[in-house]
């Protein structure tokens, strides 16, 4: 069966690739940040019909604790990769390392509030990771990276003629 819609979509000639993504890291932030923002605007207003003030605040602690470091990655991969981005994939690790120890010191640091509703907390930062890793790695998986660039691979040209009908460039 064919789609007769589909007729006059295609264009015409031949493809032409296309290039790699501009600014993977930044593309992936903002959705990111969107999918997380709205997740933060369901979960308050939930917190806010189930329990009071406390579990509002403990909502937007936990998941604004996991947005801002989750985030720091992708925004240092972001600034990186403009600069060198050979170097993007050890900054993602090095900035891994400073998410992990970073979220531990702060809630170390920080202790248990007396505001803070524990399950709400739990919840919201939870539900945050996974919803921010779901779209980061859904995202990323659309992102065009230039593996080998063609033009880059092109011999270089001699200036001689080619003699006796030979091409210039192959092997007798």
């Amino acid at each position: 069966m064919k789609d007769a819609s589909a007729n006059n979509s295609a264009e015409r000639g031949p493809l032409t690739a296309s290039g790699p993504t501009a600014s993977p890291s930044w593309n992936i932030l903002k959705k990111c940040l969107r999918v997380a923002g709205a997740a933060v605007v369901i979960m308050v207003v939930l917190a806010f019909i189930f329990t009071d003030v406390q579990g509002v605040l403990s909502v937007l602690f936990g998941a604004l604790l996991v947005i801002v470091f989750f985030g720091l990655s992708l925004l240092v991969g972001h600034i990186v990769g403009k600069k060198m981005p050979s170097a993007v994939m050890g900054v993602f690790v090095m900035t891994y390392f400073v998410k992990v120890v970073g979220f531990a010191a702060v809630l170390y640091a920080m202790g248990t509030p007396g505001w803070l509703n524990k399950p709400w907390f739990a919840g919201a930062a939870v539900a945050t990771v996974l919803l921010w890793q779901a779209t980061e790695v859904v995202n990323f998986t659309k992102q065009r990276f230039l593996v080998f660039d063609e033009s880059a691979a092109q011999p270089p040209t001699t200036g001689g003629t080619a003699a006796d009908g030979e091409k210039k460039g192959t092997l007798p």
